[in-house]
């Protein structure tokens, strides 16, 4: 069920749908170590409400916050889905629910810092075509899971969610180990942390459907 897929417009654009205008910064300590080559000065105009720590930031803090937007905005796209449809198990609706409320904030968290850091808030056409990111769902399993109703869509969510929650953390124990801004590590951390309880959970409830 696992999937892999370049990075598509549609995603992207409906990340910067969810995203709105709204930018924040978090706060938190530097990590000096970095990845050879990685490093980027403070980009843009630093922000005087916020620690000079929130603009350091190196490649890899870039392309998890490019590649992150558009998978936690299908998360929540796949999460609205289930919401809209009759007959749904309580315990999956709540779980929709949830990833809808967590994943909302953290984009919006994710869009905030790629504009605090001058960088594009989409990944360059060219990049985006070298680089996957694990666990998204193609157009043919959003069409299924649309179309399901009652249990069997309850299933699918859980089994496509599974997959998806998977990729997003490899990508966020990528940025665990080779970013340098301390807000976009600490979040990496966060997701990997959540969302394999997530995954446990959704393994727990498909045993009881």
């Amino acid at each position: 069920m696992k999937k892999t897929l370049t990075i598509s417009a549609a995603a992207i654009a409906a990340a910067i749908a969810l995203t709105g205008c709204s930018a924040g910064t978090g706060s938190g300590s530097s990590d000096s170590s970095s990845m050879p080559g990685m490093n980027h000065g403070s980009s843009g105009m630093p922000s005087s409400s916020a620690p000079a720590a929130s603009a350091e930031f190196n490649d890899a803090d870039t392309m998890f916050a490019q590649m992150m937007i558009p998978h936690h905005a299908q998360a929540v796209a796949m999460s609205e889905t289930m919401l809209k449809k009759e007959g749904i198990p309580a315990t999956v609706t709540d779980l929709a629910t949830k990833i809808k409320a967590a994943q909302g904030p953290e984009i919006e968290k994710m869009t905030g810092w790629l504009q605090s850091w001058g960088q594009p808030t989409q990944m360059p056409t060219d990049m985006a075509s070298g680089h996957s990111m694990s666990g998204m769902m193609g157009e043919e399993d959003l069409a299924n899971l649309e179309a399901a109703q009652g249990t069997e869509a309850a299933r699918l969510f859980l089994t496509q969610m599974i997959a998806h929650h998977e990729g997003a953390v490899m990508m966020a124990k990528t940025e665990t180990s080779d970013g340098k801004n301390a807000d976009a590590v600490q979040l990496s951390k966060e997701i990997a942390s959540s969302q394999k309880t997530e995954i446990q959970e959704m393994k727990d409830l498909l045993a009881t459907l």
